[in-house]
């Protein structure tokens, strides 16, 4: 047996308690958790540092594998904040008793074991363990080599957390960063119950295809916000703004503005703020011409197809002109992946057209894609964000990492 088959085979021992842990044994976990992260701040960051001298800082991933004082805080108060959200397992879903006399209950209860796939971000390590850990579920956690050195402390961190409190180390496993490790964790249905990948769009088709256990898609997004005819222009250059250069390197973040051919004329006055922070426009023909007179020439490139559909993860970004509604929706139909999208616009019916047919996980209107969020929706720190439609869709925390079952309780019926 490998040593990753050994790490599974123990992982599904151990989920068997966490179907015991309870409320308030959850809880304070979580805090001592946090806690404890913050008692080796230097030790992580140490240990960050390391993964940081392997990566060139231009690297897209830099910005997420990069660890702050202020960014391990962060990450102790969202585990905090997940200590004090509602426990689900065990929780009443519907209730009735049958004319025979059968009573059902259908309750909340973990998943089991919840398998993880992700890249150089190693707050998710983190952020995983304390909602399956909230969530009465065992975690699987795969990393990649970029943030090994993170994941191992904060695990081992984790680990030292839950035995000192008496409580089995291999509800969390970390897997080895390897090739061979993924592939068995995706083999892995006897000790696997779902597996979840976050990152690039690469690494979530390669999940996605090669996997045995359920996956759930999250996190990669081509994101598009579709300036209307009817829109504010102040909005829409607080809303382009935000959503594209307050962290570029996250899913959520702006990677094509769509505007209607009527508001060319106010593209230089809503992409000024852009130029002045550095963002680097593919611009279609209609609003190269546009730009040009007055976006910074180095900044400004002629968009190419292949600069559509493109999830940038940095200062760059597309712009592409339409004739109407109808060729915003057209264009978004094509390109997205189901993430996030936005309209700027004043008005009402576009707007409820625009939420109705356009298939996403999150459709906002005046505002920006950046509050897809687990924590700005109110959830807690996230597991990811699901892309598709089974089981969950959108941020998803605590109640997404749970099923059901039914319980009956009968008094000697049988049936006929």
């Amino acid at each position: 047996m490998t040593q990753t088959l050994a790490q599974l085979k123990a992982v599904k021992e151990a989920s068997r308690y966490m179907v015991n842990i309870g409320n308030r044994e959850s809880a304070k976990i979580l805090l001592a958790l946090a806690d404890a992260l913050e008692a080796n701040i230097d030790i992580i960051l140490e240990a960050n540092a390391k993964d940081l001298s392997r990566m060139d800082e231009e690297n897209p991933n830099y910005d997420r594998l990069k660890l702050t004082t202020e960014r391990i805080k962060d990450i102790a108060s969202d585990t905090r904040n997940v200590a004090k959200l509602t426990y689900y397992p065990g929780r009443k879903m519907e209730s009735r008793v049958l004319p025979n006399g059968l009573e059902l209950r259908k309750v909340r209860v973990p998943l089991g074991v919840v398998g993880v796939i992700y890249e150089a971000r190693p707050n998710v390590t983190v952020d995983v363990a304390s909602l399956c850990l909230r969530s009465g579920n065992a975690v699987v956690l795969k990393g990649s080599k970029d943030a090994h050195d993170s994941n191992v402390t904060l695990v081992k961190i984790m680990h030292e957390v839950l035995g000192g409190l008496g409580i089995p180390t291999d509800i969390i496993q970390l897997l080895d960063p390897s090739h061979d490790a993924a592939d068995e964790l995706m083999a892995a249905v006897d000790y696997v119950d779902v597996l979840i990948p976050r990152g690039s769009q690469r690494l979530i088709k390669a999940v996605r295809d090669q996997a045995k256990v359920p996956v759930i898609e999250t996190g990669a997004g081509v994101v598009h916000t579709y300036f209307d005819v009817d829109g504010d222009l102040e909005i829409a250059t607080k809303v382009v703004d935000n959503a594209k250069t307050r962290r570029v390197s996250v899913c959520n973040a702006l990677d094509c503005l769509v505007i209607h051919k009527d508001r060319l004329g106010d593209l230089p006055k809503l992409a000024k703020v852009l130029g002045e922070k550095g963002v680097e426009i593919y611009a279609d023909e209609r609003a190269y011409e546009a730009l040009k007179a007055s976006y910074p020439s180095e900044l400004l490139k002629e968009a190419q197809e292949t600069d559509f559909g493109r999830e940038f993860l940095s200062m760059k970004m597309a712009v592409k002109t339409v004739d109407d509604l109808e060729g915003a929706l057209d264009h978004i139909y094509r390109y997205s992946l189901k993430h996030s999208e936005a309209i700027v616009t004043d008005n009402e019916e576009t707007a409820a057209r625009f939420q109705n047919e356009v298939d996403a996980a999150c459709v906002y209107v005046n505002a920006p894609t950046s509050f897809t969020d687990g924590g700005q929706f109110g959830l807690g720190a996230e597991i990811g964000i699901s892309t598709q439609k089974l089981h969950a869709r959108g941020p998803m925390a605590l109640k997404e990492l749970t099923s059901y079952k039914w319980l009956i309780r009968g008094n000697g019926q049988i049936r006929k």
